[in-house]
């Protein structure tokens, strides 16, 4: 069977890359073709820049479950196609992947000759068997959908803004490490999160209400972001030993700024004012 493909890192599977996949899909409908989702192991630019550090939505394993959910998925080492021309690359689909449609997004490019226009993706797939479609870019009011909107909402702490854009709530993973030990001193113990993967981008400093995962956890909870990073999770509901554990936490809401409080007793306060934000108790 012939294949429809588009090609792409798709960081975050957002919106703006559903609406590409749901064209696929619905051409590979009508054409009686298998739809293919081309993406890279690794972000392109870490390839192409060796001191590139990426800030990611999603690890490499979350963004291939995701991704499948649209078709089979592709995952390519970018290093072994980086020196490959548009018109080799193109080859290459057809000869090796059957690929004889190509679904591309308004404004991607792709071969190290960086072409521009659309018209000479076109000319190229008619000299190769393969035929070129350009979608329009997604748009939902006024909120441009892209990877790095995303990521600068995500940083200011806007978790509405990228929830929105993203159609789900942000979320990233980790392993429960040992921290301070301050918040069980004053009977609200924490997780302190270490992200699995070191280019997962951790919102702004804030507080924040969430949903916690894991094995033996499924739960909301408030988390604490502080200037420097550090991620410390309170679930009210969850007594035991959660170290060592790997955590799924979602980033429901943005309930106020982070705080540096010295006094234990204002702190106590400070928290249950949070809980209680949430319609929970300690």
């Amino acid at each position: 069977m012939n294949r429809i493909a588009t090609i792409g890192f798709f960081d975050g599977v957002h919106k703006g890359h559903r609406y590409l996949f749901k064209q696929l899909d619905r051409l590979a409908a009508e054409r009686n073709m298998e739809p293919l989702i081309v993406t890279f192991e690794e972000h392109p630019r870490m390839v192409l820049q060796a001191d590139y550090i990426p800030q990611l939505l999603s690890s490499t394993g979350e963004r291939k479950a995701l991704l499948s959910a649209y078709g089979r998925v592709l995952m390519l080492a970018f290093q072994d196609i980086q020196s490959l021309t548009a018109e080799q690359f193109m080859q290459l689909l057809y000869t090796r992947y059957g690929v004889t449609v190509l679904l591309m997004g308004y404004d991607h490019r792709f071969g190290s000759d960086r072409m521009s226009r659309p018209q000479d993706y076109r000319r190229i797939g008619e000299s190769i068997g393969i035929e070129v479609i350009t979608i329009n870019e997604f748009v939902e009011g006024e909120l441009h959908v892209s990877s790095t909107e995303i990521r600068l909402a995500l940083e200011s702490g806007n978790i509405a803004v990228a929830n929105e854009l993203l159609g789900r709530p942000y979320s990233l993973r980790g392993t429960v490490v040992h921290g301070k030990g301050l918040g069980r001193t004053i009977g609200f113990p924490t997780a302190n999160i270490q992200p699995l993967d070191i280019h997962t981008i951790i919102p702004g400093a804030g507080v924040y209400e969430v949903d916690v995962q894991g094995e033996g956890v499924q739960a909301k909870g408030i988390c604490n972001i502080d200037t420097r990073q550090t991620i410390e999770v309170h679930i009210p509901s969850f007594q035991g030993d959660l170290y060592g554990n790997t955590l799924k936490v979602q980033f429901i809401r943005y309930l106020r700024d982070e705080k540096k409080i010295n006094d234990l007793d204002t702190l106590q306060l400070q928290i249950s004012e949070d809980l209680a934000s949430l319609n929970m108790k300690h």
